[in-house]
């Protein structure tokens, strides 16, 4: 049986006396999407940069690949395809050239370098593109080419962190294909994200993480189901309004410009209200999402 990928216990990060992670526990199955999910400064990037082995850990224990990034960090390495936060592609060569030679520091001869490139070029729908200068892509040509350089040395593991970061929503949902067929290939990847759909999309489970810590575990129906209600009744009142829905018995999270109710029957609950005389300017009846999942457990949205 393989070796988990990646297994942390009470492992912290400080800078100083800031505390960036601290004392969190998981564990990763191979093969397996995880995601960390949380609001900016939350320690997802910090415990990214510990796993890829280029921060060391401050307290506790990580083990990555089987062995300890303290002892074996360039062995990790060699196993590890990382994509950054920010792209540092060289933006005077080509995409092939890009490929090719990031594929000359892990040792590939140059002919089964440029076969590689091919590759996945193709795999990142860039072959069009493979003589093109990399000043030339959009921001979603240029995050799949680095998901596709984060491949060339075939990785047990891809570490991406907040992948879809400033890109428009046709090239976020291109770039889940992409991330979806190496999940379907057996590739064990570890994202972080502040996106909560990306989560429910891509992550078979996720630790949402708050100041540091990890304040829920699981799969995203799991963690929905455990924390919400099936569904989520958002109505707007007048600022004037006093409609106290503790009293109705229906449990709600205010927000600065509507009130989210949680229920299982959204459509019923609504009826009630307007039966009750509390007849809102504007609803919506949706499911529940992880969205408010990190509401109910925080009292806060998750991008700051």
């Amino acid at each position: 049986m393989a070796s988990k990928p990646v297994i942390a216990k009470d492992l912290s990060k400080a800078f100083g006396d800031f505390v960036a992670v601290d004392g969190i526990s998981f564990e990763i199955e191979p093969g397996e999407s995880f995601a960390m999910l949380g609001p900016n400064g939350a320690g997802k990037s910090s415990t990214m940069r510990m796993v890829s082995t280029v921060s060391p850990r401050t307290s506790g224990e990580l083990q990555v690949l089987g062995g300890d990034p303290l002892a074996d960090g360039s062995a990790i390495r060699s196993r590890l395809g990382v994509v950054a936060q920010e792209d540092n592609l060289d933006a005077a060569l080509t995409l092939r050239e890009n490929l090719m030679v990031y594929a000359r520091y892990f040792g590939i001869g140059w002919k089964q370098a440029g076969r590689k490139a091919d590759e996945l070029l193709e795999f990142a729908r860039l072959a069009d593109r493979a003589k093109a200068p990399v000043m030339s892509l959009s921001g979603g040509m240029k995050r799949r080419l680095t998901i596709a350089r984060a491949l060339v040395n075939e990785p047990d593991m891809v570490l991406l962190d907040e992948p879809t970061t400033g890109l428009d929503p046709q090239a976020r949902h291109l770039l889940w294909e992409r991330l979806y067929q190496l999940k379907e290939r057996g590739v064990t990847l570890l994202l972080t994200t502040h996106y909560m759909d990306e989560a429910e999309q891509l992550a078979d489970r996720l630790v949402i993480m708050d100041q540091g810590q990890i304040v829920a575990e699981g799969s995203p129906a799991s963690l929905i189901a455990q924390h919400v209600t099936r569904e989520v009744l958002e109505v707007r009142y007048p600022a004037d309004s006093t409609v106290d829905f503790q009293t109705l018995g229906l449990r709600n999270e205010p927000l600065a410009d509507r009130t989210l109710v949680y229920t299982d029957d959204g459509e019923g609950t609504l009826a009630k209200l307007i039966t009750d005389g509390h007849t809102p300017t504007s609803s919506l009846v949706r499911r529940a999402s992880l969205e408010d999942v990190f509401l109910a457990l925080t009292g806060r949205t998750l991008v700051e």
